[in-house]
C-alpha cells in the first residue's frame, strides 16, 4: 500500500507520523520499506525523527551502521512497513515491544479510514509499563511534574542532586509541552525534552513521544478515546494471500492491569494457581508461542501454510522487518514470494 501523507482536512499537519489509507479487514500490513543516503551531518536519530522511527527501529534495521556518524552517501534502510498489532482497530493502540503508537482517528462520514503510527519509548527494566485496557482520562497543555516518591528515592540511591516537588513548564521539565493522562494512576503520553531517546526503554514507566508527534496527537485524540497497551514482539497478518511476520527482541512478561472507565478500580490478572493452591511461577513466553499464539489468530477465518524453518530465521533476526512466511492454503503449493518483504 502506497505511503499517505494527507489526512484530508482532518490533518492539518502530518508532523513525522507515518499515515496510511487503513486496508479493509482481512489485509494487516501497511506502508514499504524504502531506502535513503546519509547526509554529511546526519545521525541515524536525525533520519529516524525525519521518517516517523525511533532509535529501536533504526538501529535493529541497520545494524552495521555507525547510530552517530553513519557517513555522508551511506544507504540507510527505513523500516516503514508494519503488520498492524492483532486486536480492534480503535483509538491508541502501544505495542511495547515495537516501541510503536498506532492511532486509529474515527473515520469522517464518506471518507477512507486512516491509521498514523509513531515511535515511543516505553518503561525501563526496573520502571515496567503495564499492559492492558485503559483510556485517556484528562489532557494538560505545558503540565508541571510532580516526581513521585520513587524517583526521588532513585535520585538519592544514585547520589544525585535532588529533586524539586514541583517541576515548572520549560526546558527542565522531562513531559515536554503536553501529556495526556491516562486511567491507569500515575501513567501518561507525553512528550519529552530529550528526543534523543525516542523508540528506547528509558522511561519511568510513561509512554514518551517526540514533541511534534504528542503536539499532533493531543489536537486529534479526545478524552474517553480506549487505549490497548500490549506486548506482541512476533506480529502475523496478511497482505492479500500472503502470510507476513515482523519480529522484535522479547520484552520481560508484565501483569495485565486494566481500568474499565476513567478513575475506575483497578483489575490485575492474578497468577494461575497449582492444584494444591499455590500461586503458579509465571513462565516467560518464547518467542516461537508468541508466533504461534499470532499464527493462529491470523488463521482463524482462512487456512494458511506456514514456513516455520523461516519464521524462526526471523525471529532470530529480530529486526522488525517484515517478511513473508507463509500463503493462503489455496496458494500455498507455490513458491513463498520474496520480492513484496524484506527476506533473510
Amino acid at each position: 500500500m502506497n505511503r499517505v501523507w494527507i489526512l484530508l482536512a482532518l490533518l492539518p499537519v502530518a508532523a513525522h507520523a507515518e499515515i496510511y489509507e487503513l486496508p479493509p479487514e482481512g489485509v494487516d500490513v501497511i506502508g514499504s520499506v524504502t531506502t535513503v543516503s546519509a547526509g554529511y551531518d546526519d545521525t541515524l536519530v536525525d533520519i529516524a525523527r525525519r521518517h516517523g522511527l525511533g532509535y529501536h527501529d533504526i538501529v535493529q534495521a541497520n545494524p552495521d551502521v555507525n547510530v552517530w556518524l553513519p557517513g555522508e552517501g551511506t544507504e540507510v534502510v527505513l523500516p516503514t512497513q508494519f503488520v498492524l498489532p492483532s486486536g480492534p482497530r480503535k483509538g491508541l493502540v502501544l505495542n511495547l515491544a515495537e516501541y510503536r503508537l498506532y492511532y486509529y482517528p474515527e473515520p469522517v462520514p464518506g471518507e477512507p479510514a486512516y491509521v498514523m503510527t509513531y515511535p515511543m519509548s516505553i518503561g525501563r527494566m526496573d520502571w515496567d509499563t503495564p499492559l492492558g485496557l485503559t483510556s485517556v482520562v484528562a489532557k494538560a497543555v505545558n503540565p508541571a511534574w510532580y516526581p513521585p516518591a520513587s524517583v526521588h528515592q532513585e535520585r538519592l540511591d544514585e547520589g544525585r542532586e535532588p529533586l524539586p516537588r514541583i517541576v515548572p513548564p520549560g526546558p527542565e521539565n522531562p513531559l515536554g509541552s503536553r501529556a495526556m493522562r491516562l486511567g491507569l494512576p500515575g501513567y501518561l503520553i507525553h512528550g519529552t525534552n530529550r528526543p534523543a531517546g525516542v523508540g528506547m526503554r528509558v522511561t519511568h514507566g510513561c509512554i514518551r513521544m517526540f514533541p511534534e508527534d504528542i503536539e499532533f496527537l493531543f489536537e486529534h485524540v479526545a478524552v474517553k478515546t480506549p487505549v490497548r497497551i500490549v506486548n506482541e514482539p512476533i506480529k502475523i497478518g496478511w497482505d492479500g494471500e500472503t502470510l507476513v511476520m515482523e519480529a522484535h527482541p522479547l520484552l520481560e512478561e508484565k501483569p495485565i492491569v486494566t481500568v474499565d472507565e476513567p478513575g475506575g478500580e483497578e483489575h490485575v490478572e492474578p497468577a494461575a494457581a497449582d492444584d494444591d493452591g499455590s500461586a503458579e511461577v509465571a513462565v516467560p513466553k518464547s518467542a516461537l508461542t508468541y508466533a504461534t499464539e499470532r499464527f493462529v489468530d491470523a488463521t482463524r477465518a482462512r487456512d494458511a501454510s506456514m514456513d516455520w524453518d523461516r519464521a524462526e530465521r526471523l525471529i532470530d533476526a529480530a529486526n522488525g522487518m517484515p517478511s513473508t512466511v507463509g500463503a493462503g492454503i489455496k496458494t500455498a503449493s507455490a513458491p513463498l514470494p520474496t520480492e513484496e518483504h524484506a527476506d533473510l
